[in-house]
């Protein structure tokens, strides 16, 4: 089996879906591995070191795009698109909520292919979930990136002139992002409180010495343990707490998702501007339509001294380290599509994490949310 890897090309993705540990795994495994030339510059993985592992670097992108199974980071481009042929497997994050137009051409062009965002949540699944890996990342560079933008010191610092007090950090949703945003502000110094409306979240937050604040709704988390949407009257009362909390905050993070729909309206424009000069709030789901209303993406919006950062695609600016978990990731998934014996790529709809991610077969659409 041929296993491509091509260079990404959307804006802002500098990771790369293989690494040279995994390509050495892979060959091991009997397979061939393509590389396209340039393909993990931006996670600093030079082309010498993929061949050095036993992968075959192409100049060409239609050569990796050429391959029995394809290996993206994100979904592929229209450009892209042109390159996959009839009966080839395609594996990434693939974007399918937002992007279900591009699912029939997946179907259309009889591609099977697996989108890993839809991995079922298992104890099973966890070396496989990209979703985790990349949001534990990425809640720890949203910590740095608004530390960056705050211009005020993070600990407390005492001096013979005096203290300088530490900075008070709200952090908005309590999952993986989260949890590693509560755990990077503490490292750092600051006085940490955090919100969710799962029932769980009220000890995970406590056990990183954060202050839990606001309520927590019967039945709030669904059985894949993603927060539901709240009720008119679960977002009333969740919008009074916040307003009250944000007030005294210097810098807000928040990361609120819910699996294919548009993110969570927390944080409103009267709430941005109860805070104080120079506080910073940061929009992780600022690409889902923004947990902050104002945010947007790729920008700095200053309102009334309070920063809004809308920065794009987190993950990306740990490219090093997020591409070693991502990779690993696709790496333990490959090996639930490959027959043990013939090395070919097989579908096992048995196995549910397999279904669970399938999204195209044969020529239709088979994963039942995205079927018409």
């Amino acid at each position: 089996m041929q296993v491509g890897i091509p260079k990404e090309v959307r804006e802002h993705e500098k990771r790369v879906a293989a690494t040279p540990e995994t390509v050495k795994k892979l060959v091991g495994q009997g397979h061939e591995v393509v590389v396209e030339a340039g393909a993990g510059l931006g996670a600093a993985v030079a082309d010498a070191a993929f061949e050095a592992a036993g992968a075959k670097i192409v100049a060409d992108k239609a050569a990796a795009f050429a391959a029995d199974v394809v290996l993206k980071v994100q979904r592929p481009t229209d450009d892209e698109m042109g390159l996959l042929k009839e009966g080839q497997y395609l594996v990434g994050m693939l974007d399918p909520y937002f992007n279900k137009d591009q699912v029939k051409v997946y179907a259309d062009k009889k591609l099977t292919t697996f989108s890993l965002e839809l991995l079922p949540r298992t104890t099973r699944a966890q070396a496989m979930d990209v979703l985790s890996s990349q949001a534990n990342l990425a809640g720890y560079k949203a910590v740095v990136e608004a530390m960056a933008a705050y211009d005020r010191a993070m600990p407390m610092m005492m001096t013979a002139a005096g203290t300088v007090t530490p900075a008070k950090v709200f952090i908005v949703g309590a999952g993986v992002a989260g949890l590693q945003a509560i755990a990077t502000a503490r490292r750092m110094g600051a006085v940490v409180s955090a919100t969710d409306v799962r029932p769980a979240a009220r000890e995970e937050v406590q056990s990183l010495g954060a202050k839990f604040v606001g309520f927590v709704p019967e039945d709030a988390a669904t059985s894949g343990g993603y927060a539901r949407p709240l009720t008119p009257e679960e977002q009333a009362e969740q919008a009074k707490m916040v307003a009250d909390h944000i007030k005294g905050q210097d810098i807000v993070i928040t990361t609120a998702q819910i699996p294919g729909r548009n993110a969570p309206r927390i944080v409103t424009a009267e709430m941005v501007q109860s805070m104080r000069r120079g506080s910073v709030i940061l929009d992780m789901a600022v690409e889902t339509g923004g947990n902050v209303e104002g945010s947007k993406l790729g920008e700095v919006v200053e309102v009334e001294g309070v920063r809004v950062l809308g920065i794009p695609n987190l993950p990306a600016k740990l490219a090093p380290a997020t591409s070693v978990l991502y990779a690993k990731n696709l790496l333990n998934f490959v090996a639930l599509i490959v027959d043990g014996e013939s090395k070919s790529p097989v579908v096992n709809k048995d196995d549910n994490l397999v279904a669970g991610t399938l999204l195209t077969e044969g020529g239709a659409v088979v994963h039942p949310n995205f079927q018409s």
